[in-house]
């Protein structure tokens, strides 16, 4: 990785730059939810994006109960890291990064920065799904400590303990 990395809230001041790394750098189910709409990065999935992301604007005591940060490093945005609570111990996160981005380290800084900030609001413990085929995210999670546990479908949870 080079360079420092942060993460700021997704807020308008940086959600076009976050919509550019995603159009540029992603496809659209990498990083956001099914929209019906013409396939690739057409106007109607572009708009969804921003709405999508306005939606949490409010954090975690807004509508979606949802905290969504752009991971940032001196080259710009680079994705986000999101943070849900999902009980008052536990929160949920997941994360995407931009193709240039991935594989230097960055999500596994955004995972521990990500951790701090849980523990700030009372978290004990972060809980991340994702796929058995993916790889990457398997090895960030293994490496930030998490007990992973599959099942038949290729469905993996991850637990990971934050210090006390």
């Amino acid at each position: 990785m080079t360079g420092k990395v942060w993460l700021a809230p997704v807020d308008e001041q940086n959600l076009e730059s976050l919509l550019s790394v995603a159009v540029a750098e992603a496809e659209p189910d990498e990083v956001m939810p099914p929209v019906t709409a013409p396939a690739g990065w057409s106007q109607a999935r572009r708009d969804a994006f921003r709405e999508f992301h306005r939606a949490s604007f409010g954090g975690l005591s807004g509508p979606t109960g949802t905290l969504m940060y752009a991971v940032v490093s001196d080259a710009g945005v680079l994705g986000v890291i999101r943070m849900a609570r999902r009980d008052p111990e536990t929160v949920e996160t997941g994360i995407w990064l931009g193709q240039s981005a991935r594989g230097q380290g960055i999500a596994a800084t955004a995972l521990r920065l990500l951790f701090v900030e849980a523990a700030q609001i009372g978290a004990r413990r972060v809980v991340a799904d994702t796929t058995a085929n993916n790889a990457a995210a398997l090895g960030v999670l293994r490496r930030a400590g998490a007990v992973l546990q599959s099942d038949d479908s290729g469905a993996v949870r991850a637990e990971i303990h934050l210090p006390a």
